[in-house]
This record gives structure tokens, sequence and C-alpha cells, in this order.
């Protein structure tokens, strides 16, 4: 079993910014591809970011590239997601999520293993 658990989110103004992390236990963290995803209010669930196992590869979606960053520290087993320049659209709640290592694709829902129970992001306009 693995147990993800999010945190930093919170209120916070156009412009701003926010530090999102994901703390990881009962698994080897180490070697397996992170991501984050968010669900808008009344909307499905879409992907934000992901990095690889060792860190070396990260990937965007394309409303946040530029803005966002996904970081990890395999030895505090935490992925992070830095968010800056922040958009009321990017209210959600934010989930990060363990990669099967058979997923195929980053930006698939059902690519994850495992997800945290989220942190909700609101922005103010």
């Amino acid at each position: 079993q693995v147990q993800l658990v999010e945190s930093g989110g919170g209120l916070v103004q156009a412009g701003g910014s926010l530090r999102l992390s994901c703390a990881a236990s009962g698994r080897t963290f180490s070697t397996y591809d992170m991501g984050w995803f968010r669900q808008p209010p009344g909307k499905e669930r879409e992907f934000v970011a992901a990095i690889s196992w060792s860190g070396a590869s990260t990937y965007y979606a394309d409303s946040v590239k530029g803005r966002f960053t996904i970081s990890r520290d395999n030895a505090k087993n935490t992925v992070y997601l830095q968010m800056n320049s922040l958009k009321p659209e990017d209210t959600a709640v934010y989930y990060c999520g363990l990669y099967s290592p058979y997923s195929g694709s980053y930006d698939r829902v059902d690519g994850m293993d495992y997800w945290g129970k989220g942190t909700l992001v609101t922005v103010s306009s």
C-alpha cells in the first residue's frame, strides 16, 4: 500500500504563488514516476505535470507550462509543485499520484496506481 498526502493549498490572489507538497510512504518512492492532476469545480480531473523517477524528465500541460514547476526529493519521499503567476482558472483541487509502471501516458487519469486525497487551491481575481 501507498499513502500520499498533499499539503500547501490555500487562497491566493491572482498573480501570486503557492508551493504544493506530496509526501509518500509505503513503497520505494524513488523508483516511480509521480504526477499532479487537478479537478476544477464541476469539471473532470485533468493532467497538470509529471516527473520521472529520477527527476531527469518533466512534462507539463500546455495551460501551466512556464508557470508551474514539478520537482522531487527522493531522500524525503516528496514531490513538489511550485505554482507561479496563478490565475483564477487554476482554482481546483490538486491531487498527486503515483504512476503505474504500465501507464503508457502521463496525461491519463487511469495511469495512476495511487492518489492522494487532494488539496484545494483557490485563486481570487
